[in-house]
């Protein structure tokens, strides 16, 4: 299968084409910087999509860059990165001559509204009561395309865990030295996913006709995982305590009121349809993850 990855460099985008071509897989990213293996946006909707059986998009500036301020321009800027290259990439494969059969869009559990109590699943209802919850409502349906022979797929992320970026990269050197622990109260649910096994949801999504619609991107064992459970078994993992907490007001002053609502609250998420795919988690548990990850 010929798949074409936005946001193919970034830290998924490398684990799914490094587990697509162990598959015999041929991939091209498209990134804002040409390059071996790669096509530019701008060429992509100058040139139109190169031919491929499979479409796959990652793109997105990360929300919790700690050196960003939460400003109007970058709130801009995130969904410019969301919305507009899921755009691009629905409108090059609705007027390919021949379209791929396979259409994946990565987006994210924030689409459900942060909950101590409520267990979301794919058909629980969400999108329409903060910035980000209406950021992936906009970021699904501009993902829409008419043609019926395009199967679509939209998996909802949770935080993504691997060793190469996303969330450890940030937590590693504090739980390191010590000083690591829960956020805020600690209670808040942590809705997590090691990388390979969102790599592995995409692939099984492009790989099994059968599969289309909406699919939670967390563990099994995420549902039950609170941000103290994660900050506990971090800490283990590295043979360090993890009893400093990192005060709400702490968060909100460096990361902003709206954008800490991501650090401070969170969702019990089950990957139902998920497991009813037949896709099978090989990280399903922290411990198992964290082990990975860490050695």
């Amino acid at each position: 299968m010929r798949v074409i990855v936005g946001g193919g460099t970034g830290f998924v985008g490398r684990a799914l084409t490094q587990l697509l071509r162990s598959r015999g897989h041929e991939v091209t990213a498209v990134s804002r910087h040409p390059g071996k293996d790669r096509i530019t946006w701008d060429e992509l909707s100058r040139l139109g999509l190169p031919p491929c059986e499979g479409a796959v998009n990652l793109a997105g500036e990360n929300v919790l860059n700690p050196l960003r301020r939460w400003s109007e321009s970058f709130r801009q800027e995130v969904v410019a990165s969301r919305v507009e290259t899921t755009k691009t990439l629905a409108k090059a494969i609705a007027e390919a001559e021949h379209p791929p059969r396979s259409w994946v869009l990565v987006t994210g559990v924030g689409y459900y509204r942060p909950s101590h109590t409520t267990k979301y699943t794919e058909n629980s209802p969400g999108g329409d009561f903060d910035f980000f919850s209406r950021l992936v409502t906009r970021w699904e349906a501009a993902a829409q395309v008419p043609d019926q022979a395009t199967r679509q797929v939209v998996v909802r992320s949770g935080v993504v865990l691997g060793r190469d970026g996303g969330a450890i990269a940030q937590m590693l050197w504090p739980f390191r030295l010590g000083l690591g622990g829960p956020i805020g109260s600690g209670l808040q649910p942590f809705p997590w996913i090691h990388v390979m096994d969102l790599a592995g949801i995409i692939a099984h999504a492009l790989e099994h006709e059968g599969v289309s619609g909406i699919l939670n991107g967390v563990a099994p064992s995420a549902v039950t995982t609170s941000n103290k459970d994660f900050a506990q078994a971090l800490g283990s993992a590295l043979r360090r305590p993890a009893v400093l907490p990192l005060p709400g007001f702490v968060v909100s002053a460096v990361f902003g009121s709206e954008r800490s609502i991501m650090l401070l609250e969170g969702q019990r998420v089950v990957p139902e349809r998920t497991l009813e795919s037949s896709y099978h988690f090989a990280f399903p548990d922290l411990p198992s993850a964290l082990r990975d990850i860490l050695t």
